[in-house]
């Protein structure tokens, strides 16, 4: 919602916005834009009179302990009869019209292929628009409108390399600017049950992986890989009348079955050996192959299989509107990740070495796992890796996945759970680590435990989908002061 009222006062819009608890980065992009934000969800903002009121997902009609409306301002909205929609309803008719939609799907990577995709377009002078769930360092904003225009010469002829696919770049070349957005398969608003995504039509839509998440809204992942296929009915087909292509991990079984349902689009895959886009190295530094024939290599400072194969999804999207795969690498070598994505923190140098605090947006069991695998694989011998960690999120906070926990965190040294409002017990769940797992109700506490057991060489990575106390600072503090 921050990055959409960004492109709304972009667009020349007076834009407030209100909420409750609003952290960094997406504050600070608030107030760097001159976008009003005002705590809570009170009735009195109607005195604001808006011409729209653009209602988030996280406003439902639910009451309080006590029978008070936990969102009086909706029902305020409700009762005088005020115009008001949902997010993506007001993208897709206010700012995606017109335009060749990259939507990028998927319950892992999402953002961080979102940011790496339009990078790699506007590397290639297309001056895309985008929607991130994320600042992207590159842009140092989550969400522009863009100005440029699809067309063939994105792709320079010195970098001669894959095939665009026929009639598909054709087709291309005809549509208005490019729009990468992050396409989540979250219900859209309390009043449209609907995955977010549906709303986008995409021209290109990337599935980068599917596990079961949102315990709080799908009973199943067959629940889930039905509103992805639903993403998928809505890509334009193929032929001299169609150009929509979609990308598929070619690693996942539940998106095999989502394309078996019904594919109507031409398809490239990526991922496994037999897939059109393959890597060929380790995750830092690899060549990229397309239909077995070197196309480009990726050199840069991302580390985690995650990440490559992040990259070829992207390669693989930039290609449909005219990028080569050639062109795509040499622009990921530019790549600065996304803020919360193996942020460094800060370094607290001690003899003997130092020690780093990292903040990560990492909070699903899987995402833990390749997380903490990428930095395994580049920390040095003798080197530890101190997970510290909230289940924030509202599947996490089910427990629905707590059985996973030990085995996202096997490669941890110590890891340290934030169990605070939680309805299950987190020792019992990480009793199969042992003495590596400590569990700690209060931040502070958290703090002081882990700053006692932290030594030069070590790596803290802070793992949460919200702000998390401010531990990262906190934590820097009290390594300083120990």
């Amino acid at each position: 919602m921050g990055g959409l009222a960004a492109l709304a006062r972009e667009a020349g819009h007076q834009v407030t916005g209100c909420d409750t608890g609003v952290y960094p980065p997406m504050s600070d992009q608030l107030r760097a834009l001159g976008i009003e934000l005002m705590e809570g969800f009170g009735a009195d903002q109607l005195a604001l009179q808006p011409d729209m009121f653009v209602v988030g997902n996280v406003v439902s009609r639910a009451h309080l302990s006590d029978g008070t409306p936990k969102f009086p301002l909706m029902e305020a909205i409700l009762d005088a009869g005020l115009p008001y929609t949902s997010g993506p309803q007001w993208l897709a008719e206010h700012v995606l019209q017109g335009r060749h939609v990259i939507a990028i799907a998927g319950t892992h990577g999402k953002t961080t292929t979102t940011a790496m995709t339009a990078w790699i377009l506007e590397h290639a002078g297309l001056q895309p628009g985008f929607l991130v769930g994320g600042v992207p360092m590159n842009f140092e904003v989550s969400a522009r409108l863009g100005g440029g225009k699809a067309k063939r010469s994105a792709r320079p002829p010195q970098a001669s390399s894959a095939p665009l696919g026929g009639s598909a770049a054709h087709a291309v070349a005809s549509v208005g600017a490019c729009f990468v957005i992050e396409a989540d398969e979250y219900d859209t608003a309390f009043f449209d049950k609907r995955s977010k995504f549906v709303h986008y039509r995409p021209r290109t839509a990337v599935l980068n992986n599917l596990e079961f998440d949102h315990a709080d809204i799908f009973d199943d992942l067959a629940a889930i890989e039905r509103q992805f296929h639903h993403l998928v009915r809505t890509v334009p087909g193929t032929g001299p009348h169609g150009s929509g292509r979609v990308i598929v991990n070619g690693l996942e079984e539940s998106l095999a079955r989502v394309l078996h349902t019904g594919c109507w689009s031409e398809v490239r895959s990526f991922g496994t050996a037999v897939s059109d886009f393959t890597a060929d190295g380790e995750p830092h530094d690899f060549d990229v192959l397309y239909q077995g024939q070197s196309v480009g290599r990726v050199t840069w400072a991302l580390t985690g299989v995650h990440n490559q194969l992040n990259a070829l999804a992207a390669i693989a999207a930039a290609q449909h509107v005219g990028v080569s795969p050639a062109v795509a690498a040499t622009a990921l070598a530019h790549f600065e990740n996304v803020k919360r994505r193996m942020e460094v923190r800060g370094t607290v140098q001690r003899a003997g070495g130092s020690i780093t605090v990292y903040d990560d947006f990492a909070h699903h069991p899987t995402a833990i796992r390749t997380t903490v695998d990428g930095l395994k694989r580049r920390i040095g011998p003798g080197e530890r890796i101190l997970a510290v960690f909230e289940p924030r999120s509202n599947t996490m906070k089910l427990g629905a996945m707590k059985a996973q926990l030990p085995w996202s965190l096997a490669q941890t040294d110590l890891a340290f759970c934030h169990s605070g409002g939680l309805g299950w017990d987190a020792r019992d769940a990480l009793a199969p680590m042992g003495e590596r797992a400590h569990v700690v109700d209060n931040i502070d506490g958290l703090v002081a435990l882990v700053a006692a057991n932290a030594r030069p060489g070590d790596h803290i990575v802070c793992m949460s989908n919200g702000g998390f106390g401010g531990i990262h600072l906190k934590l820097l503090q009290a390594l300083q002061n120990k």
